[in-house]
């Protein structure tokens, strides 16, 4: 191989020396014997070595190629005194020094042009090592984090750095979706229905950060044993976690009897996929405010609400008042549907105050009175099994559960028609919103023995949240702007250090125009 003389190629002699003794090391013939996974840990270590110094080599270039200068912060004081600094940055490939010059004056802070055209972080670990902790952060506990770094790339970090980087990484979360909303450009297609859902996941949170009426329930209260809970007490140790989806599908028609027995008409079942789907839960913010940002991502994705608006619930009454409001507020159609699947384990609850856990009348049961209910008649099935309970003459405690169920298919008639709303595709069961309480808050924060702070739990959320959603990439590209907004740009004048501008400048008179033909 010819070396090279330029001037440049002197940054980057370290970079290739090394790889002249790799590529010497395979040529050996002592290296012949070896298996292929010895072979990928020599080069494995030497690789992220060789990326290293190419790192280094760049930056002393960098540096080399900075001019002193003049230039106004945003506080437009002058820095007279120029020094040249260095500063240690731990990245992927290992640890490398930046130099560079700082510009400072008496009673100002001192700034570093070169920092800002790099956008390093205001730590020592770069961007590329928190994107990678909030990737593992997200599914793995912070110790499991820590391990995974170690292993996989040379670098140190303590599990209370993982915690805090991982918050840190979150900290654009709801900027990130505000200025999404704010956009005016046209979405992908999407489905004709936009649906909204809700509900409630509890965390297991340290003390000091569940709300007042729970911390003041776990202060108050005394164990009779240290090792367990008995009969009728309870941890009171959860934070409830509000968790919202938003998503937009295609009409699904189908009939109460296809519901009732889809083994029947499998083959003409093709059941349309959510689109552009989007989960998020918070611990911080209160029910009202997650359900507004719910109303806010629906109508971004259909403004002119040309769509037919759903919301998907429980049966929850907080959750149906502010349901209600926001609607109102938006003077917006929207079609409130009870969750199928919770008004089946009512009856199914109701059933067995007639027959036994394992009897096929009991299914049968159950079955009969789901077609009532699928066809609009809750009414009418709510008014017949208390009359039953009665003719049976079961006792008051016998007969509670049939009571339980009757109640709430009569409070939540308005909810419950179901014939309308197969007629018009709507979805009619949350398996959205469950799917997203497991993936998002039960896979990750129920880890055996956990007990999260506030701010980690939220965090971890987010992270999480983006990730499913399918945010992550624009995210990180958006977080990354916002680190060198905050961290650089707002310190200097027109958010542009001097230097950077005057190489814009020369590129800009002295650059040939060329023309290409298309």
């Amino acid at each position: 191989m010819k070396a090279s003389t330029s001037k440049e190629d002197m940054f980057f002699s370290e970079a290739r020396e090394l790889f002249e003794e790799m590529v010497n090391w395979l040529s050996e013939d002592s290296v012949c014997g070896l298996e292929h996974g010895e072979l990928e840990n020599k080069l494995l270590d030497n690789g992220n070595e060789l990326l290293r110094r190419l790192l280094q080599g760049y930056l002393n270039r960098r540096s080399n190629d900075e001019i002193e200068g003049e230039f106004l912060g945003s506080d437009l004081a002058k820095r007279t005194h120029k020094k040249r600094f260095s500063r240690t940055l731990a990245t992927i490939f290992g640890t490398v020094t930046v130099n560079r010059i700082g510009y400072g004056g008496r009673k100002t802070t001192s700034l570093n042009p070169l920092d800002a055209e790099l956008n390093l972080p205001e730590s020592k670990y770069s961007h590329g090592i928190r994107q990678r902790i909030a990737v593992e952060a997200a599914r793995s506990g912070f110790g499991e984090t820590r391990e995974i770094i170690k292993k996989a790339m040379p670098v140190e970090i303590g599990k209370r750095q993982v915690e805090d980087l991982a918050r840190h990484s979150a900290c654009d979360f709801d900027d990130f979706y505000s200025e999404q909303q704010a956009q005016s450009k046209e979405l992908e297609e999407t489905g004709e229905i936009v649906v909204i859902s809700a509900d409630g996941k509890g965390v297991v949170m340290r003390t000091e950060d569940l709300r007042a009426e729970t911390q003041k329930r776990a202060l108050a209260s005394n164990k009779k044993l240290n090792k367990r809970l008995t009969k009728g007490e309870k941890r009171n140790s959860k934070r409830m976690a509000t968790v919202a989806s938003v998503y937009t599908i295609n009409p699904f028609v189908r009939t109460a009897q296809q519901i009732v027995n889809p083994e029947e008409d499998k083959e003409n079942l093709k059941r349309p996929r959510p689109q552009g789907k989007r989960v998020w839960a918070s611990l911080v913010k209160e029910p009202e405010q997650v359900l507004k940002e719910a109303f806010d991502e629906a109508l971004h994705r259909d403004p002119n609400q040309q769509k037919h608006f759903c919301a998907l619930v429980d049966g929850n009454k907080t959750q149906l008042s502010l349901l209600n409001k926001f609607a109102r507020q938006h003077n917006l159609k929207l079609t409130i549907v009870l969750d199928i699947i919770h008004v089946i384990e009512y009856l199914w609850k109701a059933a067995f105050a007639f027959y036994e856990n394992t009897s096929k009348e009991a299914e049968a049961w159950v079955s009969k009175r789901l077609l009532l209910i699928l066809e609009g008649k809750s009414s009418f099935v709510a008014a017949g099994m208390r009359r039953s309970a009665t003719l049976r003459k079961l006792t008051p405690s016998e007969r509670k559960s049939v009571d339980v169920c009757a109640r709430y298919l009569l409070n939540n008639s308005a909810y419950l028609k179901y014939d309308d709303y197969l007629k018009a595709g709507l979805p009619i069961a949350t398996g959205v919103i469950e799917g997203a309480c497991r993936h998002l808050i039960k896979d990750r924060m129920d880890i055996t023995g956990a007990r999260w702070s506030l701010e980690g739990a939220e965090a971890v959320l987010r992270l999480r949240s983006l990730y499913i959603s399918g945010d992550w990439d624009e995210y990180w590209r958006f977080h990354l702007k916002q680190e060198h907004q905050r961290n650089h740009s707002c310190f200097y004048k027109n958010g542009i250090p001097l230097m950077k501008r005057v190489i814009q400048a020369r590129c800009s008179t002295t650059a040939p125009t060329v023309t290409m033909a298309i």
